[in-house]
């Protein structure tokens, strides 16, 4: 077992999953349709190269 591992850095990780996903089931939930990659992608912060398309499940 390791000794030198720092817990904390995983509650902080953890915690912001949790965040993240908390958001992105709220942005679902306001949505009145499938969101978009592009959308996805706002709501986490990041930036899509194909803006506007739909996620299909392959994605």
């Amino acid at each position: 077992m390791r000794q030198n591992l720092d817990l904390r850095v995983h509650d902080r990780v953890a915690l912001d999953e949790i965040e993240l996903y908390a958001e992105m089931l709220s942005a679902v939930a306001d949505a009145e349709r499938p969101l978009t990659v592009a959308e996805i992608d706002v709501v986490l912060g990041v930036r899509s190269g194909e803006p506007g398309r739909e996620l299909t499940p392959q994605d």
